[in-house]
């Protein structure tokens, strides 16, 4: 392939790597190709969802189904995807996403047509069958397939949400600020890991979050640092500032070599332009004793006991409604606080 290329027998482009076999080794190459500028950025992983469903789609024996199954990955979920991120390149765990969301509504159509049923005359007490089948796979997953179908009348079915009532594991803040002191004054750790796990420890921010932040997102002035989590950028304290400068001023990377131009991510990955994983920055952390669900759960649980839930959205980059239901979830929410002791009876 390599041979090919410098030869011109085959074009440096992104169309012509596609039609080689999809490989590890391939993507690696794609990325040094990006990195040092021979090939523009492109989003790989919105590409991978595109090929993953083109490929799934034209595997559909049956016509009806194949356009079904058009109409809700494509017109539905790849659509919603890209208005949501907004120019943003998608990530690992939306591209999983939709390929385990395309399998249960795949699954759950197979099923239905292996019982001689159609979504239009499935009611639920098969809807119940499936549920309660051995053989069925999916079955959580496709609820999501299955409301999309009532939502479009196509179905009568309804499989209701799981409603979110709080986090799963007991919350321990002692632990959680244990950690962040560590974190805070332990100089034998690596400034970059330091510097992720205080932005989870005291700002709630998720790995996947932490790992997408670049260069433009951090400001230093000679006086203070302030970094953008969400709309408002936030001042950090000392001595978060001072990992901060650190961080941006070393930042490396595995795959260095040949980039024409520093990264521009905070955390650099493994490789050439790309940050580092969701999946690595979680080992990292965990190998400082942060269960990152867990310290996230119990950060998000104290800021909502003290940030009024419009700010912590605006803040942390986090959407309102989850902002509300964690304030809520604290106690934090004064107006429900009052109305559930006006209905107190006198004792």
């Amino acid at each position: 392939m390599l041979s090919d290329l410098a030869a011109g027998r085959r074009a440096l482009t992104h169309q012509a790597l596609d039609e080689l076999p999809d490989s590890p080794p391939l993507a690696h190459l794609r990325q040094v190709l990006v990195g040092v500028g021979a090939l523009p950025e492109r989003d790989e992983h919105m590409v991978r969802a595109e090929r993953f469903l083109t490929s799934l789609l034209a595997s559909q024996q049956c016509p009806d189904q194949r356009k079904l199954l058009h109409r809700y990955t494509l017109w539905h979920l790849v659509r919603r995807l890209r208005r949501r991120n907004n120019g943003r390149p998608a990530t690992p765990q939306q591209f999983l996403a939709i390929r385990q969301r395309t399998n249960a509504a795949v699954a759950f159509l197979n099923w239905l047509r292996a019982h001689d049923l159609t979504l239009d005359n499935c009611r639920q007490a098969d809807l119940d069958r499936w549920l309660t089948d051995d053989s069925a796979t999916y079955r959580h997953t496709a609820g999501h397939f299955i409301r999309w179908a009532r939502a479009n009348k196509l179905t009568t079915i309804h499989v209701p949400a799981l409603r979110w009532n709080g986090p799963t594991q007991p919350l321990d803040d002692e632990h959680r600020w244990n950690v962040a002191r560590q974190l805070l004054h332990d100089d034998t750790l690596k400034p970059e890991d330091r510097l992720a796990g205080l932005l989870l420890l005291l700002y709630a921010q998720g790995p996947a979050a932490i790992s997408r932040l670049t260069i433009e997102d951090v400001k230093i002035d000679p006086q203070k640092v302030r970094i953008s989590l969400g709309n408002a950028p936030v001042h950090l304290p000392e001595p978060v500032a001072v990992l901060a400068r650190i961080v941006a001023a070393n930042r490396k990377g595995h795959a260095t070599i040949g980039a024409l131009t520093p990264s521009p991510w905070l955390f650099p990955g493994g490789q050439p332009g790309r940050p580092i994983s969701t999946t690595q920055l979680t080992q990292r952390l965990n190998q400082l004793g942060i269960r990152p669900n867990q310290a996230r759960s119990t950060a998000l649980f104290q800021l909502a006991t003290e940030i009024p839930a419009a700010i912590l959205a605006r803040t942390l980059g986090i959407h309102t409604d989850v902002a509300v239901a964690w304030q809520r979830l604290s106690a934090g929410d004064w107006a429900n606080y009052a109305a559930d002791v006006a209905r107190r009876g006198t004792p």
